[in-house]
């Protein structure tokens, strides 16, 4: 548990703000990136200045934002555990709905802000837990009948990725905050210090590329990655082969088809935590990837991240580091593509 930042209480005076709850629907790393300043602009109207951020274990946030002043807490909302965990999670099914409101109740929660577009079970959550504020995006009439009245909001329906846009909206319209925020998170200090030595040998300037994917229709492929550290490598720059442990076969391999002569330069990476992650790519020159997490936290610490997309929704969400590259096919994107795009944003020099 984090210490709070100055709160009214602790400047002599009651804090009357309300203890706050904040759930997230969306599960991925990346998804919480996107909404991390959005958390600290509740935290910024509740109690001590804090949050409980109730999420996905997925979305890994006591790694990624859990050092945060304005986090009080991160709680397991473990309802749908990842296929290859071959699990029921603890928060399935009614009964599991049931054992988290039970887990909250004795927290004695003021308030619930639900950054959710089906807030159904969230809501159950808080009939247990005896959560009577509950705030949420009210798009449908039953939202509306079910959650506190409060402003309500459209769900974005464009052709974006669609997160980002209704967490902005229903931010704007809640008051937290009063214009869309450029997503940000900071870099763990202790992660900083183990990762600046860690690549203090290596090759400079030095690109991380993302290897890692969540579904096959985002993976650009081995061969792709192949021809790009080399590439970048024939340039006599460092490259990172950033991904986790279920990447360390794909790094070796990718590895091993660069020329002998570059070899050298290209650095598997794929035993590193989360935090570590996110300060790694705090220390590159860019980072080029799959549309998955990395590319997300590269872009939220200010490093240029080329995102690899192919037909996917575009992300608009930070145009100034967020480079995207699209296709009709993910496989028509080619490695000259991105030496291009690396080009005109003078990371090449």
């Amino acid at each position: 548990m984090n210490s709070s930042p100055a709160t009214p209480a602790s400047r002599g005076a009651a804090d009357r703000r309300p203890l706050t709850a904040v759930q997230m629907q969306l599960n991925g790393m990346g998804d919480l990136v996107w909404h991390a300043q959005y958390f600290r602009c509740v935290a910024e109207q509740s109690r001590g200045g804090q949050i409980s951020l109730i999420a996905p274990p997925t979305t890994m946030a006591r790694e990624i934002i859990g050092h945060e002043p304005w986090v009080r807490e991160v709680i397991d909302f473990d309802r749908r555990p990842r296929q290859n965990e071959r699990r029921r999670g603890r928060h399935s099914g009614l009964h599991g709905l049931w054992r988290l409101g039970a887990e909250l109740a004795p927290k004695r929660f003021d308030r619930m802000v639900l950054f959710s577009d089906h807030p159904g079970r969230a809501i159950m959550v808080c009939w247990r837990a005896g959560i009577r504020t509950i705030l949420g995006f009210g798009d449908t009439w039953l939202q509306r009948r079910l959650l506190t009245p409060s402003p309500w909001i459209r769900r974005y329906r464009g052709p974006a990725v669609a997160g980002y846009k209704d967490a902005t909206q229903f931010s704007i319209a809640q008051g937290f905050c009063s214009a869309p925020i450029v997503p940000r998170i900071s870099v763990r200090p202790d992660a900083l210090a183990r990762m600046r030595e860690r690549l203090a040998p290596l090759q400079r300037p030095l690109h991380a590329l993302a290897i890692g994917a969540s579904l096959p229709c985002k993976q650009w492929g081995a061969a792709h990655f192949v021809e790009l550290a080399g590439r970048l490598a024939a340039l006599g720059h460092g490259v990172l082969l950033l991904g986790g442990p279920a990447e360390a076969e794909l790094a070796a391999a990718i590895q091993t088809g660069v020329d002998p002569a570059l070899r050298g330069l290209v650095t598997p990476l794929t035993d590193a935590s989360v935090a570590d992650s996110v300060a790694v790519l705090s220390l590159v020159r860019s980072c080029i990837g799959n549309d998955t997490g990395a590319v997300q936290f590269a872009a939220g610490v200010g490093t240029h991240a080329f995102v690899v997309l192919g037909p996917r929704p575009p992300l608009e969400h930070d145009p100034e580091h967020v480079h995207m590259l699209q296709a009709a096919q993910l496989a028509d994107i080619r490695p000259d593509d991105v030496i291009r795009r690396l080009g005109e944003a003078g990371l090449l020099t």
